[in-house]
């Protein structure tokens, strides 16, 4: 986002806002996500280190929430800093623009209640986008085998 635009934005940070924290993985290009109850540093660290091999490298956003993780190096936005050699977070952002452009021009309205679900279709999307439509309709059609979704469960 540019200073200009955020400066326009009111109120702080994630107020009346559900989190949700994110990776793409370089080598792959597959995406890890999920909704979180807030973004201290132990929510966030523990979702990074249930995720990578340790010794991974990881780059990150200032938040100082990952400050102190192991083999980490940020890219400072707040100084319109957004990539540094290998130091960015363009793959992920990606993903974020994606999902945002779902909820502006299909959804309409993400309930917290089924965000989740949200989250994890368009991670899903991203992981089998390179395949073909064959290849992309085995997994989601295995994927619905015995599954149920009753209606009382949907309504949020």
């Amino acid at each position: 986002m540019s200073n200009s635009v955020r400066k326009e934005l009111t109120g702080r940070g994630p107020v009346g806002k559900t989190a949700v924290v994110g990776m793409r993985d370089r080598d792959t290009n597959k995406v890890t996500a999920k909704v979180v109850g807030n973004t201290t540093s132990e929510t966030l660290q523990g979702f990074v280190k249930r995720q990578v091999v340790p010794g991974t490298t990881i780059y990150t956003d200032e938040s100082t929430a990952y400050a102190s993780l192991p083999n980490h190096d940020a890219v400072k936005h707040s100084v319109s800093e957004y990539v540094r050699g290998r130091v960015h977070t363009n793959g992920i952002e990606s993903f974020w623009s994606t999902l945002k452009r779902a909820h502006k021009g299909t959804f309409h309205r993400l309930s917290p209640k089924h965000l989740h679900r949200y989250v994890d279709e368009f991670a899903g999307r991203h992981n089998i986008r390179d395949l073909d439509t064959l290849e992309q309709m085995a997994p989601i059609a295995a994927g619905m085998e015995a599954s149920q979704l009753r209606y009382r469960d949907l309504v949020a």
